[in-house]
């Protein structure tokens, strides 16, 4: 639980202006983390359909989640 919003949204911004995007780099670091997955047999994937009832399960929960009011 985040119990200083106005603090995490100043250390965002301190954060983003500190650290700029570089599109190269994540470039990059996707293909590289590819790679890696492959290299684990674990992409593509034998099934890419497993799991998919869970997934949605857990989208359901969490669409018809209602915040509790005080």
């Amino acid at each position: 639980m985040i119990r200083d919003p106005d603090a995490l949204r100043r250390w965002d911004s301190y954060w983003q202006k500190s650290n700029p995007s570089d599109p190269e780099a994540n470039i990059r670091i996707f293909w590289t983390l590819l790679d890696m997955a492959r290299d684990a047999d674990a992409w593509p994937p034998q099934d890419p359909l497993e799991g998919l009832e869970n997934d949605i399960n857990l989208a359901r929960m969490l669409n018809t989640y209602v915040e509790p009011t005080d």
